[in-house]
This record gives C-alpha cells, structure tokens and sequence, in this order.
C-alpha cells in the first residue's frame, strides 16, 4: 500500500491506494480537484463534505452521460464476425489501399509532367521575348544605317 496526498479544493487530503496505482489517483484527484475549484468560484463558503460531495456528482453525471452516449455506439463492429469474414473485409481494404496507391502514382506523374510541360513553356517564351528582343533592336540598328546612309 501506498499513502500519497492529494489537493482537492485546496485541502489536502491523505489518502491510501494500492502500489502503481498513485498516478491514477492523482489524475482522479485533478478531475475532482478541478469540478471543486469550479465550486469554490461560485463565491458562497460551503463545507468540505458538501463541496466533495457535489464535486463528485457533478463528476458522476458526467460519466453517466459519457457512457449513456457509449452504449449506443457499437463498440465492436466486428464482434459478430467470423475471422474469415474479417480477414475478407481486411483483403479488400488491402486491394483498395492498392487500388488507390496505383491512383496516386498516376497524378503525380502526371503533375511532373505537366510541371515539365510548363517549365519547358516558360522557356520557349523566355527565349521567344529574347528572339523578339533581339529582332527589334536589329531593326533599330538597321534604320540607323539606312538614315546615315541617306545623308
């Protein structure tokens, strides 16, 4: 046995538990220890026993109402399920897994290439302004010779 404190409400309370157990405990004592401070807030002075008291309903409703919401979700999808039928749901996630890697493979090539494709496009304009460029002002030279030649 292990006899460990805790604070809840800002009291100290030594308490007794098995051995390995104390982080348990200390995380139980926070969740009490948290809907008490709530308590404490509220301004009115009430008794330890009535502040761990109502701490400790307003705890319990709240696991009630987590487990009332548990009870309708199925918890084991699988727990009527032969282990052939289980192992046959498990293959066909697998082919589709497959099936959907094969898929991605696919568009990123195809985003590769279209990269290749706009980067070699961007080029060929990149090198068409050049040419572009370089004609005009081949132009110009060439006016200027005309102009000096007619003078």
């Amino acid at each position: 046995m292990s006899q460990v404190t805790i604070q809840i409400g800002g009291r100290s309370f030594d308490v007794v538990c098995q051995e390995g157990e104390e982080n348990f405990l200390h995380a139980a004592a926070a969740m009490l220890d948290e809907e008490a401070q709530k308590l404490n807030g509220v301004g009115s002075r009430i008794t330890e026993s009535r502040m761990l008291l109502m701490a400790g309903l307003l705890l319990a409703d709240r696991t009630a109402a987590t487990e009332e919401k548990l009870a309708g979700v199925d918890k084991n999808v699988f727990s009527k399920a032969t282990n052939s039928e289980i192992m046959d749901h498990a293959n066909q996630l697998e082919v589709k897994l497959r099936a959907a890697e094969a898929e991605l493979a696919v568009v990123k090539a195809q985003s590769s290439e279209s990269i290749e494709d706009k980067s070699n496009l961007i080029e060929t304009n990149s090198l068409r302004r050049e040419r572009d460029d370089a004609v005009a002002t081949l132009r110009q030279i060439v006016d200027k010779f005309k102009l000096v030649a007619n003078s």
